[in-house]
């Protein structure tokens, strides 16, 4: 699909990832919708950079968990113009022992990592369809919806259940998507492996963590940004999960 002059929106933009996400797309050619919740000063950040490549940027605060917010980046995306590419980037990533997880905790959770990116897509694909762009009739994709999800996924980690179990339903999500939105829609995900290292982790921790990966090391957010591209540009492929892990998940 050809992304040059089209609008990406990407939720939890100013993380390290999401950050690195926008402005790779914008490096393409894409102008940004800039999402956050709290860091207002790292996504205006974001966008001071994006401008500067000579593309077009906004920043968008919103609570994901809330649906008037929700409404109000797609309308102000809406009003921004030609949004072709979503990610859903933004996550809750806390570690927190089986007998110490609240309920709470837990909606918040999966309220962010999985809820969030249900409800997007539900507002993304409204707004196509506002614009005329019918997922069902297309002969080709017009859009298309990248997860971030995790190779915690598929290799859970111990007293990340809430946070693992996210992921592996986004996963789902990502497949369920995929068959639903076909051929004018196309959904994938992303697995990352370790790209940014909770911190404080003690030096035997890193060390093990490290040994488990082929590869011998973290990731770089050079890597991811490289396949989202990789997938929004490819139009053959959608409802896969692409693992960039350096070889964690075998």
């Amino acid at each position: 699909m050809q992304i040059q002059g089209f609008t990406a929106i990407i939720t939890g933009s100013t993380g390290r990832l999401g950050q690195a996400i926008a402005l790779g797309l914008a490096a393409q050619g894409m102008d940004c919708i800039c999402h956050y919740y709290q860091q207002e000063e790292a996504a205006q950040s974001v966008a001071a950079q994006i401008t500067a490549m000579g593309r077009r940027a906004a920043t968008v605060q919103a609570d994901l968990e809330c649906d008037a917010d929700m409404e109000q980046l797609f309308e102000q995306a809406a009003a921004f113009g030609k949004a072709r590419v979503l990610v859903n980037s933004a996550a809750v990533f806390e570690r927190c022992p089986l007998d110490e997880l609240t309920g709470e905790e837990v909606q918040r959770t999966l309220g962010i990592n999985l809820a969030a990116p249900v409800l997007a897509s539900r507002s993304f694909v409204q707004m196509l369809e506002t614009d005329g762009l019918d997922y069902q009739t297309a002969e080709e994709p017009f859009a298309k919806i990248v997860n971030l999800a995790d190779v915690a996924a598929m290799k859970p980690w111990a007293e990340y259940a809430a946070y693992c179990a996210s992921k592996a339903g986004l996963i789902g999500l990502t497949k369920a998507l995929a068959k639903e939105l076909a051929p004018g829609i196309f959904v994938n995900a992303i697995a990352p492996g370790i790209f940014t290292w909770p911190e404080p982790m003690p030096p035997d921790e890193k060390k093990k963590q490290l040994d488990r990966i082929p590869t011998g090391r973290f990731g770089q957010p050079g890597e991811i940004v490289r396949s989202i591209l990789f997938l929004l540009e490819n139009d053959y492929i959608t409802g896969q999960t692409l693992c960039v892990d350096g070889g964690r998940s075998i």
